[in-house]
């Protein structure tokens, strides 16, 4: 059965993080995804992160299913080709600073006067608008301006940036939603649209109501730790085998059973234990409750409890750990894909199961030795070496083989 988004072609000219993600998306759902780089200068993400024997391993994840084609934009003839492209292509991705496509001549003006259904995916650290439209942007500058660095760290700590691309990540759902709700309005009208996404925007809508706060309140979410300051208990708790795990109680009735299973029935009956901001405001007397019980058992003896009491607990997992677990080995959510450089490989899945597609109906079922089977979604192949489809690709587009000699002597490929 054809996947979801076969049949749909995205151009992925986009470097590091929120633009390639985005397109990963795509293309696990059956999109054909054409990655163009430079022909000297390829993605930067292909050095990012670890390597094994020479090869980015980062890159096995973010470049898979994409078909890895180089051409150089800034020259003319680079330009030539890549209107050929564009009009053949169903959305391109990029993430030029800029006014840089319009310098190159390959602004929406052109591109849509080729393919009027295009739909342009511009994704930038500050967005297409505004004084700071032309900075470099990255996620981190995000992470930072979204408030997300400000809630994040210890009350007496400073702010606190993750390990890793957070916001270039949420940037990339938003792009692909974006993406696809620009060909849901084609489909009804006949023309593509620009979509504009800034990095800084959509980690700032995961935060909550930190605007409306400070508007109606005239306050500013204070740093909490792995505290919560809308519940409690809420934290990190540490086991006696030295392991460590996540209590939430966002729910009223699962706070009671958390301090019914620790010990401490009696604090149920205080006023202030009636909402879940009363609770964070005795946080100190919960958490120590919480810990004190925690610190006398094994994970095992806490996740068994946990469960016993239908409360709710989580062990806190390194990457080992997510690939052992029977939850995310039922859901597929580790992939195992055959790469030409080093053989049987792991790496996380698609975000979701469809019943209807090439999953069929049980969605759920467990990958085989060789790519994925959980729903619709899979990893035909991992990410390519610098350039490896250009010849075939172009040769698919019309260009016959002298042109592709042609533009190779000249640097363009």
């Amino acid at each position: 059965m054809n996947a979801p988004l076969d049949g749909l072609r995205v151009i992925d000219m986009s470097t590091l993080f929120a633009g390639p993600m985005a397109a990963m998306h795509l293309g696990d759902l059956g999109a054909e995804v054409v990655k163009i780089e430079h022909p000297r200068r390829p993605d930067p993400a292909r050095g990012h992160g670890p390597a094994k024997d020479g090869q980015n391993l980062w890159w096995k994840t973010l470049g898979r299913n994409k078909r890895a084609v180089t051409l150089d934009l800034s020259r003319p003839r680079g330009q030539e080709v890549f209107v050929r492209i564009a009009e053949t292509a169903d959305v391109v991705i990029e993430n030029f600073r800029p006014d840089t496509l319009e310098r190159w001549n390959l602004g929406y003006a052109q591109l849509s006067a080729a393919n009027p259904g295009l739909v342009l995916a511009r994704v930038t650290g500050f967005g297409q608008l505004g004084p700071y439209r032309r900075r470099p942007g990255f996620g981190t500058l995000a992470e930072a301006m979204s408030g997300f660095a400000s809630l994040t760290g210890e009350p007496d700590g400073p702010p606190t940036l993750p390990p890793f691309g957070l916001a270039d990540g949420v940037a990339s759902l938003a792009t692909a939603f974006a993406i696809m709700t620009a060909l849901h309005a084609r489909a009804a009208t006949g023309r593509g649209q620009v979509v504009d996404v800034a990095i800084i925007e959509p980690i700032l809508a995961m935060l909550g109501p930190q605007i409306t706060r400070w508007d109606q309140l005239g306050t500013i979410a204070p740093r909490t730790g792995n505290r919560s300051a809308n519940n409690a208990p809420r934290n990190t708790y540490r086991t006696s085998d030295g392991s460590w795990v996540a209590v939430s109680t966002s729910a009223q009735s699962i706070a009671e059973r958390v301090m019914r299973l620790v010990g401490r029935p009696e604090v149920i009956d205080e006023p202030w234990f009636a909402s879940g901001s009363g609770r964070a405001e005795h946080a100190d007397v919960l958490d120590e409750a919480v810990a004190r019980w925690v610190a006398g058992r094994t994970r095992a003896e806490v996740l068994e409890a946990f469960e016993a009491a239908e409360a709710a607990v989580a062990p806190v997992y390194d990457a080992a750990d997510i690939a052992a677990d029977p939850q995310f080995a039922a859901l597929g959510t580790v992939q195992y894909v055959d790469d030409p450089d080093f053989g049987r490989m792991a790496m996380q899945g698609s975000l979701f199961r469809l019943s209807d597609g090439s999953g069929g109906s049980e969605p759920s079922r467990p990958p085989g030795p060789s790519g994925s089977s959980a729903g619709p979604a899979t990893i035909r192949f991992t990410g390519r070496a610098h350039g490896a489809d250009t010849a075939t690709f172009l040769t698919e587009l019309g260009l016959d083989p002298a042109e592709i000699k042609e533009l190779r002597d000249q640097g363009v490929l």
